[in-house]
C-alpha cells in the first residue's frame, strides 16, 4: 500500500514541535506516528479560501469623487 518508510533528519519550527509533542502526550504516540498524524491532518485539510467582498460606506463626501478633474480643482482651491 505505502512505499517503504523513509528515514530522514527534520528541523521543526517551535510551533510544529510543540504540536507534535502535544499529540505524542495526548495520544500516547511515538515521534514518527505523531509526525505522520500531523502531516495527514494537513493533507486532509481543505484549502483555505477567502472570498473578497467589496463593502461601501457613505462617507458624506460632498463631491463626486468619480470625477477626478472636479476633485483636483477642489483641492487646488483649498490649497490657495
Amino acid at each position: 500500500m505505502y512505499a517503504d518508510p523513509v528515514r530522514t533528519t527534520l528541523n521543526l519550527d517551535d510551533d510544529v514541535a510543540a504540536e507534535v509533542a502535544r499529540i505524542r502526550r495526548d495520544e500516547g504516540l511515538g515521534l514518527s506516528e505523531a509526525l505522520n498524524r500531523l502531516a495527514r491532518r494537513g493533507l486532509a485539510a481543505p484549502d483555505a479560501t477567502y472570498e473578497f467582498r467589496q463593502e461601501t460606506r457613505d462617507l458624506g463626501a460632498r463631491i463626486d469623487v468619480a470625477n477626478i478633474a472636479e476633485v483636483l480643482e477642489l483641492l487646488d482651491e483649498t490649497d490657495a
